[in-house]
């Protein structure tokens, strides 16, 4: 390949929208205020209506934005919470940080999100929460979890921190539990110049003791009624958010063309199949993600072509060394683990080219 094409580029996401960012940062140096002042009020404010849920309390990280969110929900020490094994492992380690134990549950090959049948076989007395990932940007199949969670008493957290303005049957992932996760690290469709969270609120009682937790159990100043911690997201990248929050939908649109132009040159192809989308889902293409049982071959057959390419996820959560002591082994979850070793996540972002596309996906179709 005569030009390189990495797996993500910033730099001309950045020039296109240079003139708001700037601004949006000129705004918060010439105000003076730098934490939970009136930008992040504004982008609470923005991103609740844009998630059509009834508030969101942004904080300092995706990874916070969960535990925060298990805390409210009463999570702590010998609860459980049941998630996925493909997924970041931060997913996990929210609930950690919460006090409870990560449960598994396995995947259905096909979105590699967990099904309502593995989940319910992980469920055991000591289940505090169910946590599904809506992962790569595609919805779980929520109807028949959220009838699971309601038979069980059990509430719903929603893991959308890679599903930004994925909807589900026409509807936003994030807004079907009480509670939500997202992340704004910067890969992620909505992305802050750093780390940086939010917890999407749908039942408003949780709201004011999430405000509280993220910012040292304080309900005034220096008046700390509960353990709480430092969890709060600046003026900064509040006001950056704020700026490329009404991008979301037209970038979205995007990715989606993009991986409609994937899905097109890579039809056919025998050892190289996309992960696709379900009937009920329209993706928001976090990444763009294919199967291969020659994925490591393909990996490096790419890039010396110049693709630059990662694997989202390379060991199933319950395989990790961190999670030796939980007992998990080889055998456990089947389809997760052959998902691990095929999966291969290629060039996904809005400012790639239809050129740059048909590039990757040539080089794809000529590798062997």
């Amino acid at each position: 390949m005569t030009e390189g094409i990495p797996f993500v580029d910033f730099k001309p996401h950045v020039a296109a929208h240079r003139a708001e960012i700037d601004a949006a940062i000129a705004r918060v140096l010439d105000s003076g205020w730098f934490i939970l002042g009136p930008e992040c009020e504004a982008f609470e404010r923005e991103l609740a209506a844009y998630f059509g849920v009834a508030d969101a309390v942004a904080v300092a990280n995706g990874t916070e934005a969960l535990q925060l969110a298990l805390e409210a929900m009463g999570v702590g020490a010998g609860d459980e919470v049941v998630t996925s094994p493909v997924t970041a492992a931060f997913s996990a380690i929210a609930v950690e940080r919460a006090g409870a134990t990560p449960v598994f549950a396995d995947v259905d090959p096909a979105t590699v999100a967990v099904t309502p049948e593995s989940v319910e076989r992980a469920i055991t007395k000591r289940t505090k929460v169910l946590m599904p990932v809506h992962l790569y940007g595609h919805p779980v199949d929520l109807e028949p979890m959220l009838d699971l969670a309601q038979r069980k008493g059990l509430p719903l957290l929603e893991d959308a921190c890679q599903a930004h303005g994925a909807l589900y049957k026409g509807r936003k992932v994030g807004s079907f539990g009480p509670l939500a996760g997202l992340s704004f690290y910067p890969t992620k469709n909505l992305g802050a110049f750093g780390d940086g969270g939010a917890i999407l609120v749908g039942d408003s009682r949780y709201a004011e003791r999430l405000r509280r937790l993220r910012n040292g159990g304080q309900s005034q100043r220096y008046y700390h009624d509960e353990p709480g911690m430092n969890s709060r997201l600046d003026e900064l990248h509040c006001a950056v958010l704020r700026a490329k929050l009404p991008h979301l939908d037209g970038w979205t649109a995007r990715r989606r063309e993009i991986a409609a132009l994937y899905d097109r040159e890579l039809k056919g192809q025998d050892d190289v199949r996309p992960l696709g989308e379900q009937p009920y889902a329209k993706s928001c293409y976090h990444l763009y993600v294919v199967r291969s049982p020659r994925r490591d071959a393909l990996a490096k057959d790419l890039a010396a072509r110049g693709v630059g390419t990662l694997i989202h996820y390379p060991v199933p959560l319950h395989l990790q060394k961190m999670y030796a002591r939980l007992g998990g082994k080889v055998g456990d979850f089947p389809n997760a683990e052959q998902v691990v070793g095929e999966i291969l996540s290629l060039p996904m972002y809005p400012e790639l080219t239809d050129a740059q596309a048909l590039q990757v996906a040539a080089a794809v179709r000529e590798s062997r």
